[in-house]
Formats: C-alpha cells, sequence, structure tokens
C-alpha cells in the first residue's frame, strides 16, 4: 500500500435546489477542470444518489492550509473559476454552502476489505 502523505482536506457540503441538478452537475463538471489548474487535488464532487436529493459534497486535498491559500488567491484570478462562480449566481442551485477543514486519520484512509462480500 502507498504512504499517504499528511495533508489538509476541504470538505464542502452543499444544499442544493433538487429540480436544478442539472445545473449543479454541470458546475461540478467545470470545476473538475478549474481546481487542479488552479493547484487543487479535487477527489471528488459527490451529487445525490439515493436518500436526500439536496445534499452534494466535494473533497479538495491540499499539502497544507497555506496551500490552499494559495490556491484560493490563483482561483479568484482564474478566468473560467470566476464564469463558474457567475453561472452558480446566475441559475441559483446553491441554497447553502459549508467549509470544513480536515486531515485523515493514520492508519483509517484506504483500508482495504479483509474479506470478500
Amino acid at each position: 500500500m502507498e504512504t499517504i502523505t499528511m495533508s489538509t482536506t476541504c470538505f464542502i457540503e452543499y444544499k442544493i435546489d433538487p429540480y436544478k441538478l442539472d445545473k449543479f452537475k454541470q458546475y461540478a463538471k467545470n470545476w473538475g477542470e478549474i481546481i487542479p489548474n488552479c493547484g487543487g487535488d479535487l477527489i471528488g464532487y459527490f451529487l445525490p444518489h439515493e436518500g436526500s436529493n439536496y445534499i452534494a459534497y466535494a473533497l479538495i486535498r491540499f499539502n497544507s492550509l497555506a496551500h490552499y491559500e494559495k490556491y484560493r488567491e490563483k482561483l479568484k484570478e482564474d478566468k473560467a473559476g470566476k464564469h463558474n462562480f457567475e453561472f452558480a449566481q446566475t441559475h441559483k442551485f446553491i441554497i447553502e454552502e459549508k467549509r470544513s477543514f480536515l486531515k485523515v486519520e493514520t492508519g483509517t484512509y484506504q483500508q482495504p476489505p479483509l474479506v470478500n462480500l
């Protein structure tokens, strides 16, 4: 198993308009190109599938909070990033957005199953 470098993960929880899920999907897809171009390690966007239809998540990894701050500065100047923020404001599919910063606990990340189901 590969060694995991300790890092900071930005965990974003979105409350979205379920009737505008197609717009949020486009928004997430756009970040799929923008975030790596600005220096973030995009783990992924996770959209509703079963259960609640108005909650979505994004996880972006950074080497440190200092790297996150540098990323945010670059993102503010990025033309595609600005356009994606404007897209969200125009279509109003994000109702609420919360950010938390997390660190992985050693020995708990990407543990493979010990039995086959």
